[in-house]
C-alpha cells in the first residue's frame, strides 16, 4: 500500500480494508448458519447496509484523492494526449 501524506486519505484506507473484512464476515456467518439472504434479522440487515454505507463512502473519498493527484503512469504519446493539462498538479490542492 502507498503511504498518504493525506491523513484523511489514510485514515479512509484503514477504515475501507476493516468495513470490508466485517462485511465479508457477515456474509460467512449467513452461510455457516445456513440462512437465506432474506431471512437475516433487522439488525443485521442494518448492520449490513451500514457497512455497506461506509464503504461507498471512503471509496468516493479515496477515488477523488487519486483522481487529483495521481500522474500518468505511461509515457507514451497516446496515453499523455489524453490528460488535462491545465487540471493536473502536482501538489493535490487546487490553485485558483
Amino acid at each position: 500500500m502507498i503511504a498518504d501524506s493525506n491523513s484523511n486519505v489514510a485514515w479512509h484506507r484503514v477504515q475501507l480494508k476493516k468495513n470490508r473484512e466485517a462485511l465479508k464476515a457477515f456474509e460467512i456467518a449467513q452461510f455457516r448458519v445456513g440462512r437465506m439472504t432474506g431471512s437475516s434479522t433487522k439488525s443485521e440487515q442494518e448492520a449490513i447496509a451500514s457497512l455497506k454505507r461506509k464503504i461507498a463512502e471512503s471509496e468516493r473519498c479515496i477515488a477523488a484523492h487519486e483522481r487529483q493527484t495521481r500522474r500518468p503512469l505511461a509515457t507514451d504519446l497516446g496515453s499523455l494526449t489524453q490528460v488535462r493539462w491545465s487540471n493536473w498538479n502536482t501538489r493535490g490542492v487546487a490553485r485558483h
